[in-house]
């Protein structure tokens, strides 16, 4: 969430940054209120303090004995003027509030300007793409073909955009799981997590889910309840409405949930295989950190993800999305592209973004430094470790051999009980 006096003081700056979002806001519609509320404010303040001096009067006549009956009645109109008020000012305070929440983050000014997704900057590529000698095959055939992944009876069970893994599938995709857990965990640094995987309607509105994106949710029915998109959500509001310590920053937290997302919007994108699901597994890592080491740490953020690529020797790209691109609660996002053969494309497996304080301000995360008096925001970071479905797939295209069965990667290998080649179940 944006400050409204940071909004008031750079409002030209503000809309120039939404323009660039391609966001189209009337911010008429928040002046107008903060001019009404503050008249309010004034308003109310001046009746207060008519009935505190008025109240003074009364209290001296009646101390003399004189008649404090007409003054008693005007101060009973006057307080009803305030109680009416009090609810006007409510009132405005609430829509300023709503319009407030509505507001995705300013981008940074190292983002890219630009339209949409074709805009995006290429920041750098890793590894050289495989040359096959065969006839390459997508992962969801592979996957069929070798018994380890089979979405069709997913779909008699739950319906589209659902997986269903067996056998040496099942074990694949846990191998993953531990092998990105291990690594961020021993490697990197990061505390090892397991929240819940449903959470309230706050700390959804703690990382900007909600209110825009509600449709986008899997909401429990007869509770306020959802199923989490991805566990940044609990993750990011661990310390909501709390005031840590600067010694304790920045704080790295990684976990696996499973995630779970409506797709509203996305009828007839990536109907095949595992790249966009409704329910998918996720190694997701976030971080809390100081305002001014934030950029660092988002660097820092990209290259742990990448490591889990460089070590399953999967050939990928990092680009820095535009404007036009970001997400609502992003300032600057870097997404990682891994390479998959079987679609001859790079495809998204993980997004690492620094809101700065947006998020903090909408949880309330605030930190105070050794010796300060005035507690501060935090900056949120979170970013994929990656999406464990989509590494499945990667795994499977990229390792595919002409006999239909798909190579362990080596570092994944002792994860597989030594397993170094996945064949077909039977």
């Amino acid at each position: 969430m944006l400050d409204l006096k940071f909004i008031n003081t750079h409002l030209e700056g503000v809309k120039t940054a939404m323009n660039k979002r391609r966001a189209k806001i009337d911010f008429s519609l928040l002046t107008d209120n903060d001019e009404k509320r503050k008249a309010l404010l004034l308003n109310i303040e001046e009746l207060r303090h008519t009935r505190n001096k008025v109240s003074d009067e009364i209290a001296g006549l009646k101390k003399s004995g004189g008649d404090a009956g007409p003054l008693i009645e005007k101060m009973k109109d006057v307080s009803d003027t305030i109680k009416t008020l009090d609810k006007d000012l409510a009132a405005i305070e609430t829509a300023i509030q709503s319009f407030l929440m509505s507001l995705p983050n300013i981008p940074h000014d190292s983002v890219p300007v630009g339209k949409d997704e074709t805009e995006n900057r290429l920041e750098k590529k890793y590894g050289d793409p495989r040359s096959f000698d065969f006839e390459i095959k997508p992962h969801w055939e592979i996957g069929e073909a070798l018994g380890i992944l089979d979405l069709p009876r997913a779909s008699k069970l739950a319906g589209a955009r659902f997986p269903l893994y067996f056998g040496n599938g099942a074990r694949l995709e846990r191998a993953l799981i531990n092998f990105m857990l291990d690594t961020h965990v021993s490697r990197h640094g990061y505390t090892e997590t397991l929240p819940p995987f449903i959470v309230n309607r706050a700390t959804m509105t703690g990382t900007g889910q909600l209110p825009k994106f509600e449709e986008d949710l899997f909401k429990i029915e007869g509770w306020d309840y959802f199923l989490i998109p991805t566990s940044e959500v609990p993750m990011t509001n661990i310390y909501a409405g709390e005031i840590i310590d600067e010694s304790l920053l920045p704080c790295k937290f990684t976990a696996y949930t499973p995630c779970f997302r409506s797709e509203a919007g996305s009828y007839g994108k990536d109907t095949k295989g595992l790249i966009r699901q409704h329910q998918f597994n996720k190694v997701e890592l976030v971080k809390l950190s100081t305002p001014e080491s934030s950029f660092e740490e988002l660097e820092s953020l990209l290259a742990n993800a990448e490591k889990i690529l460089q070590l399953l020797e999967l050939p990928y790209q990092v680009i820095s999305l535009c404007t036009g691109d970001l997400g609502f609660s992003a300032a600057k996002t870097y997404d990682i592209e891994v390479w998959m053969p079987g679609q001859d494309k790079y495809r998204e497996i993980s997004s690492c973004s620094n809101c700065l304080d947006f998020q903090a301000r909408r949880a309330n995360i605030r930190f105070r430094r050794k010796g300060g008096k005035k507690p501060e925001y935090v900056h949120t970071l979170n970013g994929s470790g990656l999406a464990v479905g989509r590494t499945f797939a990667a795994i499977l295209e990229n390792y595919q051999n002409p006999d239909g069965s798909v190579a362990i990667p080596k570092i994944l290998i002792p994860y597989m009980g030594g397993q170094t080649v996945i064949r077909h179940d039977a």
